[in-house]
């Protein structure tokens, strides 16, 4: 039960913070051509970007891991 009123309760709060969002003027129309090519430009970059990062190779973790151990109490 615990977690069906925890779900529900989530979905409101992020529904709510959509409509909240919206209202201000955070979602705009505009029938501007340039500005329409603007975003459609700086889609186009960021989705280029996203696709670099993806296929550029990533660091090798060398040596041994770096967990966080317990300092050594005082005595």
């Amino acid at each position: 039960m615990k977690k069906v009123s925890l779900a529900v309760l989530v979905a409101l709060s992020a529904l709510t913070t959509a409509a909240y969002a919206q209202s201000e003027n955070g979602v705009t129309m505009s029938t501007d051509p340039a500005k329409a090519a603007d975003v459609e430009q700086r889609a186009q970059d960021l989705q280029a970007r996203q696709q670099a990062m993806e296929s550029a190779p990533r660091p090798a973790h060398h040596g041994k891991s770096m967990k966080h151990k317990k300092a050594p109490k005082a005595e």
